[in-house]
């Protein structure tokens, strides 16, 4: 039986882990850096726990179709508490490990679930404010710290409950093989960008689709390497995106995975355990492109010429063919190719055969700098709604300004308004304890994704924009913010943008400038320099200036933002201004700058 077949014939995800651990046995499969050494979980180690984990679930009363919360970092526990709770039939419930007590209370509250499992005690104190306002949650396993009772509330050890698992009789085999593909495996919580969010019901055939999908998209062009592949984990798990691509993907080609110790250690993991594909959002791309450019840019001299020499005949080699290329530049592109394109593989761990782009737009600047190094970047689309992954550029014919044709198994059409409709087993099963909002986004079977664009003559989908999200200025046109904001942040200057203009006659925007670009302007030392005290720097507003009209110059009259205000700081998931996958929280960004957008109207300079 090959591959496809056996996605074919999976019933659930953990029929597939555990088939997979099987033939794996004590080869390594998930990894994590503790005391300073990457130290490995092997395949057979992953299964006992899984079903150890499992039975001491049941044990605790939790019953198939109940839901079970799981809030923690990436590590390689997160994983196998997410198996666990599948294998004993029930619901995971992922909550991301930035929320507030109020984002518990709402997720509680709405799922009802029976048991959380947490990491650790600082992620404990938000979580269990939440419980005890709730009272739905009697216990809670934690993955690190010593059992005990908190108001009522019973605290058990995740070793504790593993060993009392694991001295029960070993039936999971037979809880798994109860569990149908229709049945659903987890309840995943948007992470609003606007509103509350809402639980997305997925079911095992939904995110088993979509790994079916992943695998002919590599497979086709001969780049798998079944039992052998390399996925570094960073993004968080809890978001759809990540716990598909990032976690049962691999599982499913028996792939290692690795989990990244931070974004600020990204660079150093990735040159220490050699990737072979990661999964990242465009903000990821967007920090790399900076870094790589400041870096160069320091380094001057001929080091720099060569470097962009190379950008500039990778790019005409992409976008013209490479007969574009003359004999010359066809020997200076060879050249090239050994010192410098070797030389970035080699910063991304020297075995990387891809980067999937997903989660938001790619800007296109940013993506054919990449390809221009020789990084194949494949930019894919998809939404929690469709478990997620709709499409993806395939790796032997990348049209860096589409994400893609549909995966296998994915009907696409567009509506008479330009609105991308999902048909197949990956879309939800609906929102939970949501009928109304679920018969407005489901509708004869696909889902309205919110989401404007158009097919190609090839049946790439390529996405104009968010259908809410689009800007009608007063003369009746439509701007897509996203592009205009990624023109922005390919600025060296710029690191975040979010522009502005709904009903009003031209485009004005709110800046986070880059942290090398103000300490420039605050003295090279000055590591704590915030560019709201250089506010009424006229050099400073010009520098910025300058930054805008390059990015203008590659943009539509009506795309052109015309003025400007310095954010605060920086847009973070701290303060409540990005998702935990990264994107802008246009809604709560307005709340604090509208006042003064708005009064840039008034103005005739930024």
């Amino acid at each position: 039986m090959d591959y496809a077949e056996r996605y074919e014939g999976w019933q659930n995800l953990p029929q597939a882990f555990f088939e997979k651990a099987g033939e794996r046995g004590d080869t390594p499969m998930l990894w994590a850096k503790r005391y300073n050494a990457w130290q490995p979980i092997s395949w057979a180690e992953a299964r006992d726990t899984v079903s150890a984990v499992s039975r001491g679930l049941r044990r605790l009363g939790v019953k198939r179709g109940d839901r079970v919360m799981l809030v923690s970092e990436n590590r390689p526990e997160w994983g196998l508490a997410d198996l666990a709770i599948m294998s004993a039939g029930a619901i995971t419930v992922p909550a991301y490990t930035t929320n507030t007590v109020a984002d518990h209370i709402h997720i509680i509250a709405d799922s009802d679930p029976r048991v959380a499992i947490v990491s650790n005690a600082r992620l404990a104190e938000r979580l269990l404010p939440a419980i005890r306002n709730t009272g739905s949650i009697k216990t809670v396993v934690t993955m690190e710290g010593a059992g005990g009772e908190s108001d009522g509330v019973s605290i058990i050890n995740w070793r504790d409950l593993h060993d009392a698992g694991a001295k029960t009789p070993d039936d999971v085999a037979d809880t798994i093989t109860a569990t149908q593909r229709t049945d659903t495996s987890c309840l995943i919580y948007t992470s609003g960008t606007g509103g509350a969010p809402k639980g997305v019901m997925l079911s095992h055939g939904a995110i088993l689709c979509n790994c079916t999908g992943a695998y002919h998209l590599f497979e086709t062009d001969g780049m798998l390497e079944l039992d052998d592949e390399r996925f570094l984990s960073f993004l968080p798990l809890s978001h759809s995106y990540e716990h598909t691509a990032g976690l049962h993907f691999p599982i499913t080609i028996g792939a290692q995975i690795y989990y990244a110790e931070s974004v600020d250690k990204l660079a150093a993991n990735m040159a220490e355990m050699h990737p072979t594909i990661m999964t990242a959002v465009p903000r990821l791309y967007e920090s790399m492109h900076q870094r790589i450019m400041a870096g160069v840019t320091r380094k001057g001299g001929a080091s720099e010429a060569l470097f962009r020499k190379a950008v500039a005949l990778g790019i005409k080699r992409y976008e013209d063919g490479v007969s574009s290329l003359s004999l010359i530049e066809r020997l200076q592109d060879a050249l090239l190719e050994k010192l410098v394109r070797r030389k970035v593989a080699e910063r991304f761990g020297g075995r990387l055969k891809a980067f999937v782009s997903g989660g938001a737009p790619l800007n296109y600047d940013i993506g054919v700098f990449f390809l221009s190094l020789g990084v194949r970047l494949l930019q894919g689309y998809g939404q929690t709604e469709t478990a997620p992954v709709v499409s993806a550029n395939p790796p032997s014919r990348i049209k860096i300004d589409t994400v893609g044709p549909a995966l296998p198994g994915v009907d696409v059409k567009i509506a008479e308004d330009g609105e991308i409709l999902i048909r197949g087993e990956l879309t939800m099963q609906g929102y939970w304890n949501a009928p109304d909002l679920t018969a407005k986004t489901l509708q004869d079977g696909w889902v309205h994704t919110g989401d404007i664009g158009l097919l190609d003559a090839d049946g790439y989908i390529k996405i104009t924009d968010r259908k809410k999200d689009i800007i009608v200025n007063s003369g009746g046109d439509n701007v897509s913010p996203q592009r205009v904001e990624g023109a922005l942040v390919f600025e060296p200057e710029i690191n975040q943008a979010m522009v502005y203009g709904d009903k009003r006659p031209h485009l004005v925007a709110v800046l986070v400038p880059d942290a090398e670009f103000v300490r420039s302007w605050s003295g090279v030392n000055d590591r704590d320099a915030n560019p709201a005290t250089l506010a009424d720097s006229d050099a400073f507003h010009e520098a910025l200036r300058a930054a805008i009209d390059r990015a203008n110059a590659r943009l539509s009259q009506i795309e052109q933002v015309r003025r400007f205000i310095i954010a605060e700081e920086a847009f973070s998931t701290e303060n409540g201004l990005m998702t935990p996958s990264l994107k802008i929280r246009r809604h709560a960004i307005k709340e604090i700058y509208g006042a003064r957008l708005e009064a840039l109207y008034g103005r005739t300079q930024g």
